[in-house]
């Protein structure tokens, strides 16, 4: 059985966001980029929320025939262009980008079922509003976090509001040069 893995930068103080929604503040870098690589390698399908499944469309479609792209950026182009795509949303009516499944209603049933389904893992890719959601459901299995040494003091939080104690097992933490710490948890059943 697959499981759904929540992967986010998160500030010290827990925001995925600043307070203006802006991530100019995750010390992006080779290092982390590296990072990213390996957790994509273990995604069967990335599940979004409709704000960044937005971004994620107006952009790396747009890379696949940009003669300046890097070559590390066409090959994610291509993964995302092909891959299943999942995508949370109570307000949008259709997703156009290739590949793209579109969750309404019903979303605990629907990824259920895909978890049931056989392949790599269903990997939420930031998405802090459809994140909330998806934990307050009880879905999300694993939580790989990349803690930035920054203090926020406000912003968009997956973990902030009203809701329930959920305990966690530390699987693995790395550090890196940058001061980010890499964390995954699995919630204790």
């Amino acid at each position: 059985m697959r499981k759904l893995v929540l992967f986010m930068h998160v500030s010290l103080d827990g925001y995925a966001t600043d307070s203006n929604g802006g991530l100019g503040w995750i010390p992006y870098n080779e290092e982390l980029e590296k990072y990213a690589e390996e957790v994509v390698a273990e995604v069967g399908s990335p599940v979004y929320g409709s704000t960044t499944y937005r971004l994620m469309e107006s952009y790396w479609p747009s890379l696949l025939d940009d003669p300046d792209a890097s070559k590390h950026d066409v090959e994610h182009a291509r993964w995302l262009q092909d891959v299943k795509k999942i995508v949370i949303s109570g307000s949008m009516e259709h997703a156009e980008w290739n590949n793209t499944m579109l969750i309404k209603d019903n979303i605990a049933e629907e990824i259920k079922a895909l978890k049931e389904q056989p392949g790599k893992n269903l990997v939420i890719f930031g998405s802090p509003g459809a994140a909330k959601t998806l934990l307050e459901l009880g879905l999300i299995d694993e939580f790989l976090l990349t803690i930035c040494p920054v203090i926020l003091g406000g912003g968009k939080s997956v973990f902030h509001g009203e809701g329930e104690k959920i305990k966690l097992k530390l699987l693995s933490s790395r550090t890196f040069n940058s001061g980010i710490i890499a964390a995954r948890y699995e919630v204790e059943k």
